[in-house]
């Protein structure tokens, strides 16, 4: 049985330029990729690597200058299944603000059902559902201008929950959050995926939250450079540098003590197989 939902296949995207003499250059030369149901995938990428341009491709937002995108079966250049395409597949931006359209907190959660066509009381329950799951059910009647940064990103998400997607896409979500406002919606993400199911793609700069995904893939000036699970990825230290990227704090400290003679794996994502590792290290020295 085919996993797949969602297929890029050799996808050439540029952006046409003002200037008519100069000539295109390609954002995304080429990418192929192919993302299983349920999974949880990071995508990595120096500023200008082409990932947020990649995530726009994932529910139309953006069309293939070249090669084909295909979700859950959908071609994304079909004007006919667009509809179709945004309700299997979410996005939540950087900025919430460019999200919440409402003056009142569920009332903003309940505008994409709404003009989905759900019914009355289906959109009811999906707004309670989608806020108990962000954690935001007591600001319910609240104003959304009124919540911090990391509340308004949760009910942002909220609002993207309530459409029932399949695949729900974060481009950079946590970037302008402070450490608690981050530590909440990568708990959501969690439970979007433990829980619900759903197919998860992070466009993120962070690399402990990359760390905790299922596959990390690495970006580079619109190609795809480096594709697999964040313990074989981030052993590339060197390299991850080099294209300008960093790795969790627990690889690079474990890394260094590597430079300095200690024989320790360089596979420790979280503080305890840090600390475990170097436990075990010198208890045997």
């Amino acid at each position: 049985m085919d996993n797949t939902v969602i297929k890029i296949d050799g996808l050439t995207f540029f952006y046409t330029p003002d200037d008519e003499d100069t000539a295109p250059q390609d954002v995304l030369s080429g990418v192929s990729l192919e993302i299983e149901k349920g999974s949880f995938v990071a995508v990595l990428g120096h500023n200008g690597s082409g990932k947020s341009t990649l995530a726009r491709h994932l529910n139309a937002l953006l069309l293939p200058k070249g090669g084909s995108v295909t979700v859950f079966g959908m071609d994304t250049r079909d004007e006919a299944l667009m509809l179709e395409i945004r309700r299997r597949v979410g996005m939540v931006f950087q900025n919430p603000d460019n999200q919440i359209v409402s003056n009142v907190v569920e009332e903003d959660v309940a505008f994409a059902p709404e003009n989905l066509g759900v019914p009355t009381p289906e959109i009811r329950q999906r707004v309670d559902e989608a806020l108990k799951t962000v954690g935001m059910y007591k600001y319910r009647t609240h104003a959304p201008h009124l919540l911090s940064g990391g509340q308004k990103q949760r009910i942002a998400i909220a609002g993207v929950l309530a459409m029932r997607p399949k695949c729900v896409v974060f481009d950079e979500p946590t970037a302008m959050l402070d450490p608690q406002g981050r530590r909440d919606v990568m708990r959501i993400i969690g439970r979007m995926k433990n829980e619900l199911g759903s197919t998860v793609i992070l466009i993120t700069h962070h690399m402990e939250e990359a760390a905790r995904a299922d596959r990390v893939v690495v970006m580079s000036d619109g190609k795809i450079v480096m594709d697999g699970p964040p313990r074989q990825i981030f052993t590339h230290v060197e390299e991850l540098e080099a294209l300008g990227l960093t790795v969790p704090g627990t690889v690079k400290l474990m890394w260094e003590l590597r430079q300095r003679g200690l024989d320790v794996p360089l596979s420790t994502l979280t503080v305890d197989e840090c600390a475990n590792a170097l436990a075990a290290h010198f208890a045997g020295k």
